[in-house]
């Protein structure tokens, strides 16, 4: 089953947001710091308690965020994106390269050790972020 979701990017504040939100908002809220990631030696031991991916679940809605951010840093506009989420092969690839037309591929849709993951700027401006779970062996 796909899902469309929002994803906001924060500056080091995503914990204490996302924390708020579950108070305003009730549902699950589930965390991964860099830290706990296989990309915590590749980053700068200040990125340890970084939120790397956090997710808030309650009827029927779901709220995604991160402390990482493009390469340029945030600016109002690019704090918040659309998520395609999926598991195994549900079209999430197809539907990467159809809304990469004539935009801007950021990360080409790939394996990560957490699943596929791609991300790109359509040719509206719009950021997306795909993710699908590995197909299970």
């Amino acid at each position: 089953m796909r899902r469309l979701n929002a994803y906001l990017r924060f500056n080091g504040t995503c914990r204490e947001a996302m924390e708020f939100y579950r108070e305003c908002l009730g549902g699950q809220l589930s965390i991964m710091t860099v830290g706990q990631t296989q990309m915590a030696s590749q980053m700068a031991p200040s990125m340890k308690d970084k939120v790397m991916h956090a997710a808030l679940e309650s009827d029927g809605m779901a709220l995604m965020a991160s402390d990482m951010g493009p390469p340029e840093g945030l600016v109002k506009g690019n704090t918040m994106s659309l998520c395609v989420n999926g598991t195994g092969d549900e079209g999430i690839e197809t539907l990467f390269t159809k809304l990469s037309a004539g935009g801007k591929v950021t990360t080409p849709f790939r394996k990560e050790f957490f699943g596929m993951y791609g991300d790109l700027t359509d040719r509206f401006g719009v950021d997306w972020i795909f993710q699908a779970d590995l197909p299970k062996a």
